[in-house]
């Protein structure tokens, strides 16, 4: 059965403006399901570049390959034939009409310089992720993610009480499409293949690395670390490489959407801040892979269970704000005495500051860390504690306790 993403509705919007569309994400989270599924009332060609003759042709004989294969079309992991951009802005420009190329790439870095080079202005570009829990649960919010009481209740309207059970399950399993309805054995067995026929080709052929048994230890240290400040010194260490590798090899993960850096607040009004950005896995469940959490119960139990809840908060942020009409910024502080806001959230003039606790009953006098921000000119506009409360709950005239079922 196929689950609507939230993302559909903008990709719909902006298919009506730009020439060309690309879908960027990580390997295997429904990118090219969802294009043919926006496609299925339409004559649209498919083709993909995994198939190792195609991308021949495309590297080789570009004007060949838009020869055989007609517009409109799905070009799917174009990022494997940059040479195929200067003759899709041949194309485009001959003709006034929108939507004719769609493209879903998984290596941002490349593939962000070559369409940058080539189809500048006439791309749109939208990023698609693992899915959210309320895509998951079938929930369409009617508004954008905001966090004062009003918004926070209209959402509250349209969710079952919150479930720490529930949600650490989410969390443990994790949101790729192949596993949501699958076992333990088919989710460790999925997770493997995931790492070994996607991931590791992925950085062999497009970020050149040769040591894949290093490589593989990097990505499971890496994984150990989620939720904490980078320390390319203790990635190196543990790893056995330079840390010149390390960033490099840090560097590949996020371009290919495994990773993601949550990065400090600036405000030049603000003096001894932390300047150094946080570790999240996109997919929490090839994060519980990797360290072993077999159950989602052992999970719940372990030393890192709110480490791991937090990396959860911060991605449905994510994927809230990229699949909503404006794209807001997400950062954390932390100064010299390590006192700490969770995350930040920069919403055009609006500013939410939100801290993370996986209780259910967490102190409201936490609101007091947001006082950080008091010595600035900056106006907060609301927030509070996302926790695992069953009911949003009110603190003040500001800040609430927000039950993590409503990001």
């Amino acid at each position: 059965m196929y689950i609507h993403r939230t993302l559909e509705k903008k990709f719909i919007e902006m298919n009506d403006f730009f020439k060309v569309l690309l879908v960027n994400g990580p390997r295997q989270v429904g990118k090219t399901t969802m294009l043919r599924k926006l496609a299925s009332n339409q004559k649209r060609t498919y083709v993909t570049l995994d198939n190792l003759e195609i991308r021949k042709m495309a590297k080789e004989e570009p004007a060949h390959f838009f020869q055989i294969y007609d517009l409109p079309i799905i070009i799917d992991e174009v990022q494997y034939a940059p040479e195929l951009f200067p003759y899709i802005k041949l194309l485009v420009d001959q003709s006034n009409k929108t939507g004719q190329i769609w493209l879903t790439g998984s290596q941002q870095y490349n593939l962000m310089k070559n369409i940058q080079e080539s189809l500048a202005g006439r791309v749109g570009i939208l990023n698609l992720y693992p899915f959210s829990n309320s895509e998951i649960n079938g929930i369409q919010f009617d508004s954008e993610l905001f966090f004062d009481l009003e918004s926070l209740k209209k959402r509250q309207e349209m969710v079952q009480s919150n479930s720490l059970k529930e949600i650490f399950h989410r969390i443990w399993a994790g949101g790729m499409p192949q596993v949501l309805n699958a076992t333990d054995l088919q989710k460790e067995t999925y997770f493997e293949g995931y790492i070994n026929t996607y991931l590791m080709r992925d950085v062999v052929e497009l970020g050149g690395v040769r040591d894949v048994i290093k490589f593989r230890t990097f990505l499971s240290a890496c994984a150990a670390l989620i939720g904490e400040q980078l320390s390319f010194k203790n990635l190196s260490d543990v790893v056995g490489i330079d840390q010149e590798t390390a960033k490099r090899w840090l560097n590949l993960l996020e371009s290919l959407g495994i990773i993601y850096l949550l990065h400090p607040y600036y405000n030049n009004q603000l003096k001894r801040l932390n300047k150094t950005p946080k570790l999240y896995f996109i997919d929490t469940g090839l994060a519980s892979h990797l360290s072993m959490w077999l159950t989602a119960e052992t999970l719940i139990m372990g030393a890192s269970n709110g480490h791991y809840f937090e990396n959860y908060i911060v991605i449905e942020l994510l994927k809230s704000y990229e699949y909503g009409q404006h794209k807001a910024n997400l950062t954390y502080i932390r100064d010299s005495n390590d006192k700490e806001i969770d995350v930040i959230v920069e919403y055009g003039r609006q500013i939410y500051t939100l801290e993370i606790k996986m209780s259910a009953s967490p102190n409201r006098r936490d609101v007091k860390k947001f006082k950080m921000l008091e010595k600035t000119e900056v106006k907060i506009a609301g927030g509070g504690i996302i926790c695992n409360i069953e009911r949003l709950l009110p603190v003040d005239g500001i800040y609430n306790l927000i039950p993590a079922n409503l990001i």
